[in-house]
């Protein structure tokens, strides 16, 4: 079944639950016992439909109730500041039945396993820059030079194919954009960074808390990485898997800067939550990127586990009006 995505940023809003229903208030008074049907009700949704909720209102808060029915759902809640970026990630604990056994499997990864997985991620993320690019002749020689790269890729990367292709991937993706800065310069977290970089970092904040919700469900530390480290980053694995879905984000943010929409609006951000039900392909099936996402952490186990060599990565399977 499709997860769906909630945001949370119109009006002040309390989160709270009764049936197993997550109940979207409008704030007015302060909480008091719920009667069977509130005046100040917004919306109710039920907790099992739920993949992520993005809240990105200062005045929403949030009942005891709710935040445990929603990790009891497997769902993600990312809150975001007040740049309405995310600052902050609630996540589930993993009830998977092999949690000991998966976990022995991350842990016991040999080098040459973690190098071949790398290898695949950075590969995979070039051919998808590649196709994320604009649909004009002007961007076919970069197009064709990313292709020889993605085919390049050695195990673990050493050359750092995955940073070549980066310097000649983004002044070319938003190259027939008219209102953004050229050539264009990717800022990750930098929040004086001129736009597009809020609708990427807001996009990828979305897409990471989709694979770190998949990570733990599969019984996986999602602070365990197998190329990127940080003593203070808890989500290591979150942020190597992610790699190759980030065009996914990109093609999403390009469509929007052609149309100078550059805001982090309602309308930007549903359009880049958008990405989280996208139609990918992974394993000769079709589906939405948030059961995909799964798949494909599934995926990553077997190749742990020795089951399996080659990883499942998602690919974009469809078009629309002006993206390729």
């Amino acid at each position: 079944m499709i997860k769906r995505t909630v945001e949370i940023s119109r009006e002040p809003a309390h989160l709270a639950v009764r049936d197993r229903q997550l109940l979207v208030l409008r704030k007015t008074d302060p909480p008091a016992r719920l009667p069977a049907r509130p005046d100040n009700l917004a919306g109710s949704i039920p907790c099992e439909d739920i993949g992520v909720v993005m809240a990105d209102s200062r005045h929403a808060s949030y009942s005891h109730a709710a935040l445990a029915q929603l990790a009891e759902a497997g769902a993600a809640l990312v809150v975001c500041g007040r740049d309405h970026h995310p600052v902050g990630m609630f996540l589930p604990i993993s009830g998977n039945t092999e949690l000991l056994a998966r976990l022995d499997a991350q842990l016991s990864a040999s080098k040459p396993t973690r190098k071949r997985l790398w290898a695949s991620i950075v590969a995979a993320k070039v051919r998808a820059q590649a196709a994320a690019l604009p649909p004009r002749h002007e961007a076919d020689p970069c197009r064709a030079r990313l292709g020889r790269l993605a085919r390049e890729v050695r195990s673990g990367d050493p050359t750092n194919i995955e940073a070549q292709a980066a310097a000649l991937y983004w002044p070319v993706l938003f190259a027939c954009c008219g209102p953004v800065d050229r050539p264009f310069r990717r800022r990750a977290g930098d929040r004086a960074a001129p736009p597009p970089n809020n609708l990427l970092d807001y996009g990828y904040a979305a897409l990471r808390a989709a694979v770190a919700r998949a990570i733990v469900s599969a019984g996986l530390l999602p602070a365990l990485g197998i190329q990127h480290r940080g003593r203070s980053n808890p989500f290591c694995l979150a942020d190597d898997l992610m790699e190759p879905l980030r065009p996914l984000v990109d093609r999403r943010v390009r469509w929007l800067a052609e149309r100078s929409e550059l805001t982090l609006d309602q309308p930007t951000k549903a359009e880049l939550l958008g990405v989280l039900t996208e139609e990918v392909g992974i394993e000769d099936a079709k589906g939405p990127l948030l059961v995909s996402v799964s798949r494909y952490i599934a995926s990553f186990v077997r190749v742990l586990r020795g089951e399996d060599r080659d990883l499942r990565i998602p690919v974009a399977a469809t078009e629309r009006d002006g993206w390729n």
